[in-house]
């Protein structure tokens, strides 16, 4: 039978969304994927589940593999010329199997309840098998894995399966757990120890271990961002492939709108187990082919709303919300946690889970805030009523930037008297950390206007804030923070080491700064418990 024909069995519709995309302008080649897959078939690897956030690409992935493998279709065209052209299996595995690719987000239209929805999978694949092979007198009421025992003991057909969102129904109000529990099932009697299954590849966002209690889904060899070096590269863009990207976004577009660093500081910031830094490939391309930096994370229920993680246990948290937001990052026990599968409580439960999601980025046993998409929807967390005490400071800091902006210094030292007052725990003011901590909620809607960066290198040594503006016709601001000394102590530290240097050294650019350069002492007195601002304009 034709692909066009069938429902799941060599389907057209893989490739012809792969094929889309590799027509696109911002294409990226991962294609050599497809031949560490077929690897896992001679290593007796063949159940693969790879978990990501959203937005990395998993169904491109799936996609692709689909329509490289699936005979249904002639897809020598689209792969001939890229990665996997080059390779040994090409030859011998281009268009050569029969593939059952399964989106199981895609649910008939008047689905009302599980049946309906099982009953809707498992009957595509029976009449796919029906159609393609008349002669083995397939019965559909019989169940798809039946259908499938008759097609490979009748002519030894093996069947490639490509699962994309495994955990959808996960996601999704309208299963209970016991539905959850008989898909669980379901997928065991589909795939476990079944002679006609060639290779099982599945995609999805929750970590498969979490949700299969015993046996279900033990056969699939789980590979996750956090902890799995093997296919990292294939999910996420590297750096080297979005310079590349950039330097095409430059000779497509008449006037491009922002740099390369932007495009960093935007999207960057992800870590893969072995420590490289990944792009997150969605919002790249979203931003280049729309010719603007802006957030393109789409929410599509409450585990794409950060706040929907630390509702249950906001005080376990919020401290370290505050210090992720000043640039650091947090020690935490990761785990195979999810919002939809218990309630959060602690700490390392709710930062597993935010993992899983996409909202932070691990590494060597820290999390942090990867990028500036990601640090608005924090920073939007921190001005909620729920918070406490670190909203009402984080909403004092329009003030705050006008107060810096205007030389106003009995202003900076009233808002930075106010937190004090709050007994905010997080700062013992030990030393000039839990300062910095405080800097980033007073200064938080300075984002709006600034790139802020902490511990930035500049002239001799190292600032403690630069504050980049946006628009270079602003004023630029130099922060430097200090424990029981003179605010006079800090400004010296700006002049003498040259960290102004850091917004002169663009003097003559097309987006040169402009702007006055304000050089900013701040300090904490801990026996008088006072802190004293000193403002001047070095330039």
């Amino acid at each position: 039978m034709e692909g066009d024909f069938m429902n799941y069995l060599n389907a057209l519709a893989p490739y012809t969304l792969y094929k889309e995309i590799c027509e696109g302008d911002y294409f990226v080649d991962k294609t050599i994927m497809i031949e560490e897959v077929l690897n896992e078939l001679s290593a007796a690897n063949k159940y693969i589940c790879v978990t990501r956030p959203r937005r990395f690409g998993k169904t491109v992935m799936a996609h692709m593999l689909t329509a490289f493998l699936e005979k249904g279709v002639d897809s020598g065209s689209i792969f001939a010329d890229l990665n996997i052209g080059k390779s040994s299996c090409y030859e011998k595995h281009l268009n050569k199997h029969d593939v059952i690719f399964i989106d199981f987000s895609n649910m008939p239209w008047n689905c009302d309840s599980y049946q309906t929805y099982i009953n809707f999978v498992g009957k595509k694949i029976s009449d796919d098998l029906e159609a393609e092979y008349p002669e083995c007198g397939i019965i559909p009421e019989a169940g798809p894995w039946e259908a499938l025992d008759r097609v490979f003991s009748r002519t030894g057909k093996q069947f490639v399966f490509i699962m994309d969102e495994w955990d959808s129904m996960f996601h999704n109000k309208l299963f209970s757990k016991d539905d959850q529990a008989k898909f669980l099932q379901f997928l065991r009697l589909l795939l476990k120890s079944k002679g006609y299954v060639e290779l099982a590849y599945m995609t999805g966002i929750l970590p498969i271990a979490k949700y299969s209690s015993g046996s279900e889904l033990n056969m699939f060899v789980e590979y996750n961002m956090a902890t799995s070096i093997k296919y990292s590269e294939y999910f996420g863009f590297t750096e080297e492939e979005t310079a590349e990207l950039y330097e095409r976004y430059v000779s497509l577009e008449e006037t491009p709108h922002f740099d390369f660093e932007s495009l960093r500081e935007w999207y960057n910031g992800y870590q893969t187990a072995n420590g490289d830094r990944i792009f997150n490939p969605r919002a790249v391309i979203c931003a280049l082919s729309s010719n603007q930096i802006q957030s393109y994370w789409t929410g599509s229920g409450p585990y794409d709303e950060i706040f929907y993680y630390i509702k249950n246990n906001i005080a376990e948290v919020r401290e370290d919300l505050v210090r992720m937001v000043a640039g650091e990052a947090i020690s935490v026990r990761i785990q195979n946690y999810a919002a939809v599968s218990m309630d959060l409580e602690t700490k390392d439960e709710i930062f597993s889970a935010m993992v899983v999601y996409g909202f932070l980025s691990y590494y060597d046993g820290r999390v942090s805030i990867p990028n500036r998409e990601l640090m608005q929807k924090f920073e939007d967390v921190l001005t909620n009523k729920n918070m406490g005490y670190i909203s009402k400071l984080a909403l004092e800091s329009d003030r705050m930037l006008a107060a810096t902006l205007n030389g106003d210094t009995k202003e900076m030292e009233r808002i930075l008297s106010f937190a004090h007052d709050t007994e905010i725990p997080i700062l013992n003011y030990n030393d000039e950390g839990d300062l910095a901590a405080l800097v980033n909620l007073v200064y938080l809607s300075a984002r709006n206007e600034y790139r802020i960066e902490r511990e930035d290198r500049a002239g001799k040594g190292f600032a403690d804030f630069l504050f980049y503006p946006l628009n270079p016709k602003k004023d630029c601001i130099i922060l430097e923070l200090k424990v029981d000394r003179n605010p006079d102590d800090a400004i010296g530290q700006i002049v003498d080491k040259k960290y102004a240097l850091k917004f002169r050294g663009r003097l003559g650019d097309e987006s040169a700064y402009t702007g006055r350069i304000l050089a900013v002492g701040m300090t904490y007195n801990r026996d008088s418990k006072e802190h004293y601002c000193k403002v001047i304009a070095i330039r």
